[in-house]
């Protein structure tokens, strides 16, 4: 900061340049611009006095009296007054980066919000204009201490000329003179360039510059784009912004008839009012004339998790998503709420290479964002530390899914179908902004971390998932001693909750709602996952649990046993894993005299349990599934009735829904029966024990060998029954794959865990085995008869579930990139490409591992399962299941654990005449269905964090880990791998690669290949090179990283990995 002496000098110099040089910019130092701005004439005509009178009083002399009377008239203090010599003398680079950390400076729009509540601590902060001034009509700009113009975005939107044209602006003046300019003025890539500097030396404004520009660059490391910096680009609908401050000032100045709404607004408001960074939300009267004339699109909304600037919701042809480009056009949506959007003009569509890019498959690519007739180039940051180790997926958020229900979630990068492609072979993708959220399914909690802000009255929340904005929480809200001992909390995880976005702020508000504890623990780092997916893991209520029996223990009632056939003497036993609580499941094989067998399928009866409209009924229909996580399990009913009342533990009368069918053993249904039943199951099997049958044939089992048996029945017996149902399915599992049936398998970490502290002490893949296969085909046998019956009874309230064909372009694409790789693989139907899948890989010890990368490519086009009320969706052809190649298909097997089951179940006793009819209508159903399709996703999705959770920890506790991967996609500066030894998925950076010298991409077709050369471990040895392509064989390394739970893969040297 300049002296008072030198600022006086300074200032005395400044009008007589801009008196001397006419041809002089308007905008060339801070006194012209404030000029340009302030039209009022009162005011230009009080600075042009203060200047004169510069001298008077830097000789002693008092101000003039033309000069008194007009700070009088604008009720400007003697104190002000007095620092005014300062405020405009000082003219050099206008970054109050030196005087503030950026991050307090960004938060200058949200201080003034909570100062304008409270006019005294207004006055107590506020360094530069007095409410006099602050209530005047022009308000266009503000400034810091050192003199700087803070609204570099009203700068960069303003034609020379046009400032009577504009609104009146905000109030920014208040604390931001203490704050310094804000973070999206400071991070505003094209904001105009400073004046020079009249008295520092080029030696110092080199020094200055290069400060500027170093803090610049640890602000983007450590700060979100969009959270931060709130650039006229972004306003623009997200528009791809200039890197160069010149020709975003030409192109904003030449444009401004162009300029889109959220500019208008954005600089819209009155007195008391503040920027709008965000553009009001549409009526609900004119988003249904919208959506009517087809002018809006609804849908829910994805967000990269790796790139959270990128967003998509579906297209209404099912073709290509459509893209929303940064967080304005977002406008305060977050990831999974409905919205309803409307489509930008063409020439604010972005331009992609091909749909293979629009997936992730280039990282500098899809962030060029070209728009038509302009040539600008986004350049992208580095990612930070915390995105390389965010996610074990490439760029989905959710991996391949469990194998019999497909439920694949779409990519994150699909583009929506372009009118017209380029000659270069370059697709228009059409992009949108968001007008209207029609429910907001995301539950407005995160995990995170509190940092302390000096001099603020709140503290900043930053939550581990990025694509949840930052939080400001009222200091009243924190720790008791988070003010005086913040650093104690840099490690506590806390749950914070979103209550307010309002649109003229970059940061929500929220308030905290629970400490976790240490970040990095298993237990804290649980209940954050369960909080911020909204899984409800509360005790249940006094009023639920009246709804359960009372005389314990339970039996039978006499009447209820001879409405139900009498199974109890038949052979029945379970198969499951060996730590499951819930049986709901049961299987039974008995030969007859004629050759053929009486199978059945006995499902435990929960609807008898859970009565309709009940309390009970109300919590499980919330809850829609229980959660299955590595350690724990957060049910959905109550563990009187899980645990003990509905699971078909052994030795034990249980009631039961049942399927029997006559079967020949080749697999042909000669005849099938529904009804209640009553059975006593004989032995509870883990998988492990059905195997060893499997594999045994001839042995004789003991009974040490196996869990307790009921003496009915003897081992033999249920040896036998296990061989014939596994001979039975599979004949079954044959007979659908050769009708055209497809399976995706997925890698399924496990975990061993110790007993005491449920720490993970080893991991294995989990192995698919014969024993899963015999229970999985006779479930999706009792699932499809069920789902035909209900569906004969019942067409308008039929409970079922559907499964979408891939989207066609995208199976297009990935045609031509497996042409192009030399993969012979058939996409034209689930049947050719599970054949392709299972016959076109080699035979060697890499087969599985290439199979798995090949699978994770076909899941990306792959869509996801859905329930659905057969009376609302109406045309029959949408029922089919893809995947499983059925016309009508649904879930009847686990009422345990699934709520849609339990609503099949009802409508299967009304139409068998052994229940009441289902008290919902048609669009109750279909309600219901809807969440229970946002509930098993959810549950999916927390399953995943759970195992990704527990992985983090054993790589910590147990790490650095070794292993032989294979690359299963390539980017342009970046590639994924499959972690082969724990099934694991990766991505390595090339920038953060030891060792490695220099990287070169090349791209064929859809064919991308990165090639690595090494710095050589002799000097006089040439580089050694390394191709990385799909399926190439790499050797790396896991390892623990510094933040909680995260963990990086490392590329290991080429001649590491010889042996």
């Amino acid at each position: 900061m300049d002296s008072p002496r030198q600022s006086k000098a300074n200032l005395n110099r400044e009008p007589k340049r801009n008196q001397n040089q006419s041809s002089t910019p308007p905008q060339k130092d801070a006194y012209a611009r404030l000029l340009s701005q302030h039209r009022s004439s009162k005011f230009s005509s009080y600075l042009e006095q203060y200047a004169k009178d510069s001298s008077l009083q830097r000789e002693g002399n008092g101000p003039s009296p033309l000069l008194k009377a007009q700070s009088d008239r604008l009720n400007i203090p003697q104190r002000k007054r007095d620092q005014l010599f300062y405020d405009f003398s000082d003219s050099s680079d206008f970054s109050p980066s030196s005087m503030k950390s950026r991050e307090e400076s960004s938060l200058s729009l949200y201080t003034e919000k909570l100062s304008i509540r409270n006019a005294q601590q207004d006055c107590d902060r506020k360094q530069g204009v007095c409410d006099g001034q602050r209530r005047g009509q022009r308000r266009d700009t503000t400034t810091s201490h050192d003199g700087d113009i803070e609204s570099g975005e009203e700068l960069g939107s303003l034609k020379p000329n046009e400032g009577k044209k504009q609104p009146k602006q905000q109030r920014k003046i208040k604390d931001s003179n203490k704050d310094g300019a804000s973070k999206e003025t400071d991070s505003f890539s094209g904001r105009p360039q400073s004046p020079k500097k009249a008295s520092p030396s080029g030696q110092e404004q080199d020094r200055m510059k290069k400060s500027k520009k170093k803090m610049l660059h640890q602000e983007e490391e450590k700060t979100r784009e969009g959270m931060s910096k709130m650039t006229i680009a972004d306003a623009q609908m997200s528009r791809p912004r200039s890197p160069h401050g010149k020709e975003k000032r030409q192109q904003q100045s030449q444009t401004s008839s162009a300029n889109s709404p959220a500019d208008k607004n954005k600089n819209k408001g009155g007195r008391g009012q503040k920027k709008q960074v965000f553009e009001p939300y549409m009526t609900t009267e004119d988003v249904s004339h919208g959506l009517k004339r087809g002018e809006l699109i609804q849908g829910q909304i994805r967000i990269n998790p790796k790139k959270y600037h990128e967003a998509f919701i579906p297209s209404p042809d099912d073709t290509r998503d459509i893209f929303l480009d940064g967080i304005i056009a977002r406008n305060r949506a977050l990831n999974g709420d409905v919205v309803v959007v409307q489509i930008l003009p063409q020439e604010q569509w972005k331009v992609v290479r091909s749909d293979t890019d629009c997936e992730g498959a280039s990282e500098s690519e899809t962030q060029k964002e070209h728009v038509m007739q302009r040539a600008q180039k986004k350049t992208e940051r580095a990612p930070s530390p915390d995105v390389i180790v965010e996610d074990q997926c490439s760029d989905q958020e959710e991996l391949i899914s469990k194998v019999k229900n497909i439920t694949l979630m779409d990519t994150e990068g699909s583009v929506e179908e372009a009118p017209a492609h380029r000659s270069n072979g370059e697709i228009l993708q059409k992009t949108a902004k968001v007008v209207y959220i029609v429910e907001k399914k995301h539950s407005r909690a995160a995990t995170g971390f509190l940092k302390f802000l000096l001099d603020k009255p709140f503290a900043m929340f930053s939550p581990v998932d990025h694509r949840v904005p930052r939080i400001n929480v009222p200091l009243r809200d924190c720790p008791e001693d988070f003010r005086s001992r913040s650093g104690d909390y840099a490690n506590t995880l806390f749950i914070c909750r979103i209550t307010n976005w309002a649109a003229d702020s970059n940061f929500a508000e929220g308030q905290l709602a629970k400490t976790l504890g240490q970040a990095g623990e298993i237990e804290p780092e649980t209940e954050g996952i369960l909080t911020e997916y909204d899984v409800d893991f509360s005790d249940f209520s006094n009023e639920v649990l009246d709804c359960l029996p009372k005389n314990l223990p339970w039996t039978i009632p006499p009447e209820e046993m001879r409405k139900r056939r009498d199974l109890r003497s038949e052979c029945i036993f379970t198969i499951d894993p060996a730590t499951a609580r819930d049986l709901d499941d049961a299987l039974s094989c008995k030969q007859l005299p004629d050759g053929n067998f009486e199978v059945g399928v006995h499902i435990a009866d929960v609807s008898y349990f859970v009565e309709q409209d009940n309390a009970l009924d109300a919590v499980a229909s919330q809850r829609a599934t229980s959660v299955y996580m590595v350690q724990k399990v957060i049910p959905m009913l109550p563990r009187l009735l899980c645990e003990e009342l509905c699971s078909l533990n052994p030795l034990t009368d249980r009631l039961t829904f049942s399927v029997i069918w006559k079967i020949t053993p080749e697999g042909k249904i000669l005849s099938e029966w529904f009804g209640r039943t009553v059975i006593r199951s004989c032995v509870k099997l883990s998988y492990d024990h059905a195997q060893s049958m499997i594999e045994a044939p001839e042995k004789l089992f003991s009974a040490e060998e196996l869990p307790p048996v009921d003496p009915v029945h003897p081992i033999d017996e249920i040896h036998q029954a296990v061989l014939n149902l596994h001979s039975i399915a599979k004949n079954l599992r044959g007979q659908r794959f050769s009708g055209g049936a497809l399976r995706l398998d997925q890698i399924k970490l496990s975990f061993t865990l110790d007993k005491e502290t449920m720490m993970p002490q080893g991991c294995y893949v989990y192995q698919y085995r014969d024993s899963n296969k015999l229970v999985e085909e006779f479930m999706l046998l009792a699932n499809i008869a069920t789902a035909s019956h209900i569906y004969r009874k019942f067409p308008e309230l039929a409970l079922l579930r559907r499964h979408p064909p891939p989207k066609t372009k995208m199976v297009d694409e990935l045609q031509e990139l497996c042409d192009q790789l030399g993969i012979d693989i058939d996409l034209s139907s689930a049947g050719a490409l599970h054949k392709s899948l299972n016959t076109s890989l080699g035979d060697d010890e890499y087969t599985s591992a290439r199979k798995e990368v090949l699978t994770h490519m076909c899941s990306r086009p792959m869509q996801m399962a859905l329930y659905f009320c057969a009376g609302a969706l109406k045309q029959e052809q949408f029922f089919k299941h893809y995947a499983l190649n059925v016309p009508l298909y649904t879930h009847f097997t686990s009422p345990i654990r699934r709520y849609a089951d339990i609503i099949v179940h009802r409508l299967l006793a009304s139409s068998l005449n052994c229940g009441p009819r289902l008290g919902l209508s048609t669009d109750e159903v279909q309600k219901r269905a809807s969440h229970c399709n946002d509930k098993k996703t959810v549950s999916k999705r927390v399953q995943e964090l759970s195992s990704e959770l527990f992985f983090g920890v054993f790589v910590k506790e147990c790490g650095p880990l070794d292993s032989e991967a294979m690359v299963m996609g390539v980017l342009d500066q970046s590639f994924d791998v499959l972690v082969l030894r724990y099934g694991v998925q990766k991505r390595i950076y090339c920038k953060s690669i030891a060792g490695l010298d220099t990287f070169h991409h090349r791209k064929v077709g859809k064919k991308s290949e990165l090639t690595l050369l090494w710095t050589p471990e002799d000097l006089e040895r040439t580089p050694v090179e390394q191709v990385i392509s799909i399926f190439t064989l790499v050797e790396v390394q896991l390892k623990a990283d510094g933040a909680p739970m995260k963990y990086s893969a490392l590329l290991k040297r080429p001649e590491d990995g010889m042996s």
